[in-house]
């Protein structure tokens, strides 16, 4: 495994160091109580009037799987076919409780992708999420209606696996990337261009 040699500016918990994004994963199954752990970690992050608007559908059985992997776009088949858990994770566009719509619906669902992926990590696991998957086949194969929930990524859980079956182009990039620096991220007192 990669070592984890990010460095920060300032003081920060380990945690937000060493996650990463992985694409080399071990096929060793998980168990059903690391499963159950990461999502629940996800059900406890903050979101706008306490909705929690995020919908996570996992795979986790061989038939399961065989039905999610075909959602993924080929080039992340190509490495999160080996991971043991695949999610889909989808957001409500509107309040439950006023049917009014919610423009923090992302937001929130990102909160929550981020607590599901520290404690993946704490659990010496790895999280790696992904934009590219066939949205239109993610409502239609697991039947979440696509009139009140957006499909917004998927992810793959798992151990870390031997890089070396990633393809070359992919084992070259299998490390923690780095970070721009503060100043770029965050203004004070108002905007700066760069």
């Amino acid at each position: 495994m990669p070592a984890v040699a990010r460095v920060s500016d300032f003081p920060v918990d380990r945690q937000f160091l060493d996650r990463w994004s992985p694409r080399a994963f071990s096929p060793e199954p998980l168990t059903r109580a690391q499963v159950q752990t990461v999502l629940e970690a996800a059900r406890w992050a903050p979101s706008s009037f306490n909705e929690q608007p995020w919908l996570f559908v996992f795979a986790q059985s061989a038939a399961d799987l065989a039905k999610f992997r075909p959602l993924l776009m080929d080039q992340n088949r190509v490495w999160a076919d080996q991971a043991p858990v695949l999610v889909l994770i989808f957001a409500r566009r509107h309040f439950a409780h006023n049917g009014k719509a919610n423009r923090h619906y992302m937001f929130d669902a990102g909160a929550a992708w981020m607590s599901l992926a520290l404690q993946a990590r704490s659990l010496g696991l790895y999280a790696h999420a992904m934009g590219g998957f066939h949205q239109d086949k993610a409502y239609e194969t697991l039947g979440v209606p696509a009139d009140r929930y957006e499909a917004l990524c998927a992810v793959a859980i798992g151990r870390y696996g031997d890089a070396g079956g990633l393809p070359p182009a992919l084992a070259e990039k299998e490390s923690p990337g780095p970070r721009k620096a503060l100043a770029e991220i965050a203004h004070e007192g108002g905007y700066r261009a760069q």
